[in-house]
């Protein structure tokens, strides 16, 4: 039942209390990290590079976490600030904020709610919303290693756990809010750091993307 019923109601202000991180496992942690990632991938390459340079994971204790999370509550305001209501379409707008979440939320479906946390399914989504881009002929190889190694470092899944069917994992999909008049919309980059938005996409390379991260027929 997620996404079902939807509200708009902007805050006053945000209150992010770090110390609250404490108190998570480390998995929960790790999971939170797959947005941050997500944030880098679509809006901010320099986001993402400085999560790859980081000598090692960051934690809730980190020094450098504060000011990643501000500048990814920043994308995030900017966007929904153009595109309060997810208006833009094929222009992309808030529809970008889901990068690697229809991959996501179709795993999570299909796996069983609990099989994952949510940004564990999101983590497998971002490979497959990479590969997807590359296999439509953009973004390079290069950063597909950088992906991979960045979600791992959080011990983040960039494979299935379990193999699903291809065709479960597609027909939940078609779930996805951005489904437009039966037309199915992804969320793909032209590189790191520049997301966009793409519908027609042919179901050959949908099935080669589930494939890649251990679907099966």
């Amino acid at each position: 039942g997620k996404n079902l019923i939807g509200s708009f109601h902007q805050p006053d202000c945000v209150w992010a209390d770090l110390d609250l991180l404490n108190s998570l496992p480390a998995r929960e942690f790790s999971a939170g990290m797959a947005e941050v990632v997500k944030y880098g991938m679509l809006a901010d390459r320099g986001l993402f590079e400085q999560l790859l340079d980081s000598s090692v994971a960051l934690c809730p204790s980190s020094p450098a976490l504060p000011e990643l999370i501000h500048r990814c509550c920043s994308i995030k305001a900017k966007i929904v600030q153009q595109d309060e209501r997810e208006m833009c379409g094929l222009q992309g707008g808030r529809a970008l904020l889901n990068l690697g979440h229809t991959f996501g939320h179709a795993i999570e479906k299909v796996a069983g709610y609990g099989t994952y946390l949510h940004g564990e399914a999101v983590a497998i989504g971002l490979v497959c919303a990479f590969r997807l881009s590359q296999f439509l002929g953009k973004c390079t190889k290069h950063s597909e290693s950088d992906i991979l190694n960045l979600l791992t470092s959080y011990n983040l899944p960039c494979l299935l756990k379990e193999p699903v069917k291809l065709a479960d994992l597609n027909l939940a999909m078609y779930a996805d809010k951005k489904v437009k008049r039966g037309v199915l919309r992804f969320v793909v980059m032209e590189e790191i750091g520049d997301a966009y938005c793409i519908e027609g996409v042919q179901s050959d390379l949908v099935d080669r993307v589930w494939t890649s991260v251990g679907a099966i027929a």
